[in-house]
């Protein structure tokens, strides 16, 4: 479960845009709400990497739903996911400390990516 002060430091960032390397750009937004079945942490969420043309190459959040599970599985409905370009795929959220480690990694990986996508 996310402790407080891992939330409280997400929740301070929020509203926040960084410049980055090769006119890519990332905003974090975050807010608390009332826990329940699809949000346990209590914590709405978007965290978004833009490149030059203003689109949105990477993103994690948890404004809706996405079936996860494999092929001919059952399937269940995740809330926490990431996007990256068109493909969406869950994401298990353990902690608001470890959502934006994991961010910052992605955002590391798609910059120094050859042609910066």
């Amino acid at each position: 479960m996310a402790r407080d002060d891992d939330i409280e430091n997400l929740l301070l960032m929020s509203g926040e845009v960084f410049p980055m390397d090769n006119g890519f750009w990332t905003k974090i937004e975050a807010w608390r709400i009332e826990p329940n079945d699809h949000v346990p942490h209590g914590i709405r969420y978007s965290l978004t990497l833009h490149n030059r043309q203003n689109q949105r190459v990477l993103g994690f959040d948890n404004a809706h739903g996405v079936k996860a599970g494999k092929r001919f599985q059952a399937r269940r409905i995740a809330w926490d996911h990431r996007h990256q370009l068109v493909e969406v795929a869950p994401y298990e959220f353990k902690s608001a400390a470890q959502l934006l480690d994991d961010f910052w990694n992605a955002v590391d990986g798609v910059i120094s990516a050859p042609r910066g996508r």
